[in-house]
């Protein structure tokens, strides 16, 4: 026994300097990446062969907790490490009638405590210095008066991306679903780059920026957010995010009217939603821009599911469907479905800017008309050829 001790005592070693060596890392904020996931990922390799040695040894005396249920937490943790720092999951070879000891489950909680806490040190420490303009205006973020011009100004240009960041960090989603800033930065680039592609003076990465904060918003003002799980709050956020991208700039009945290639691809149906849909799920399919990668495929499932609902729900077509059927919910006292809830949450953001203070709203209003004006000039010519 003596022996053993000694033994795990040993192998224990190199992953207690490996974890020290990562902590001074992150307490200077010299993060390699690389080298932390190489870490993390042979110390759990090693704590879960550990975990399964004393395992084996513990099921060979009495055990006290012979009424444990055989899907107690130990195997729950290993699985999480292996599939979240080995992309594979790794499950303990053990009998139907083994039980796990007390002493294992405690362990295992711990080691999974740590790795969580660890992942949080790591993201915080490697995110971006904001500048001190940045700093000031976000601090306003929770106020419908929010002034998403300053933070694009303040920003050079990258209203989207900060205030992001900046919401997927205070609802601590970062770190609950693992995103990886490296996926994060890569994606939100794209969809910057996405909604500047037709240079609309509307439909910007800046109106994401302002409807994604007038969620937020909606969110935390009315106290939703404690009605939604996680995933949802994350869904909603990602929906604003994304509810225009790659906007034409033009209107649903000019692709229908002018027999565009998205009218043909979405049969005349919300077509530009469904655009905005199709184009930036296929940015997930680049794993360098995944950053959904570490969630379950259920998790998957339903993010995905309540995302199409919610910006297809921003096609005006069916602004006085919605309203009425909510407005029938409330009058009947029904349940309120979530997903119908958000919908109309993220339809309402979208079209907020006159409720906002004159100065914001004048400068929208100005933005959405030179936008039909461009929209005019660019339907003469399919006018013309009726003539």
């Amino acid at each position: 026994m003596a022996e053993l001790v000694r033994i795990r005592k040993k192998r224990l070693q190199i992953p207690i300097s490996r974890l020290r060596s990562m902590l001074k890392q992150l307490e200077e904020k010299d993060v390699d990446f690389e080298e932390i996931k190489k870490n993390l990922d042979f110390t759990a390799s090693l704590l879960e062969a550990v975990y399964l040695d004393g395992s084996r040894q513990c099921l060979e005396s009495e055990d006290d907790l012979q009424q444990l249920q055989s899907d107690g937490v130990p195997s729950e943790v290993t699985d999480w490490l292996a599939s979240t720092f080995t992309q594979r999951v790794r499950r303990p070879v053990r009998r139907s009638d083994e039980k796990p000891k007390f002493r294992s489950i405690v362990h295992a909680v711990q080691a999974g405590i740590f790795v969580e806490r660890m992942f949080k040190r790591a993201y915080t420490a490697a995110m971006p210095d904001q500048p001190a303009e940045v700093v000031k205006c976000l601090r306003d973020v929770d106020r419908w008066s929010f002034d998403v011009f300053a933070l694009n100004a303040a920003s050079s240009d990258h209203a989207l991306q900060t205030l992001f960041f900046e919401l997927i960090t205070r609802y601590e989603l970062n770190s609950r679903f693992k995103i990886p800033i490296s996926c994060l930065t890569e994606f939100l680039s794209a969809v910057e780059r996405g909604y500047c592609k037709h240079n609309n003076p509307y439909h910007s990465h800046v109106h994401a920026a302002d409807v994604t904060q007038t969620l937020h918003c909606l969110l935390l003002r009315s106290g939703l957010v404690h009605w939604l799980t996680e995933l949802e709050v994350m869904a909603a956020l990602f929906a604003a995010a994304i509810h225009d991208y790659e906007h034409t700039g033009t209107t649903n009945n000019f692709h229908i009217h002018t027999k565009s290639e998205f009218a043909l691809i979405y049969n005349d149906r919300s077509v530009q939603e469904s655009h905005h849909l199709s184009a930036a799920f296929r940015l997930l399919q680049n794993d360098q821009m995944n950053i959904f990668i570490n969630l379950t495929r259920e998790e998957w499932m339903e993010l995905r599911s309540l995302v199409i609902e919610m910006v297809l729900s921003t096609d005006m077509s069916s602004h006085l469907l919605q309203v009425k059927a909510m407005k029938s919910c409330l009058q009947q006292q029904e349940r309120i479905d979530k997903s119908k809830a958000l919908s109309l949450l993220l339809h309402t953001a979208d079209i907020s800017h006159p409720s906002k203070p004159w100065v914001l709203h004048s400068r929208w209003t100005k933005a959405l008309m030179e936008e039909f004006f461009r929209q005019r000039g660019r339907a003469w010519p399919t006018l013309l050829s009726f003539v």
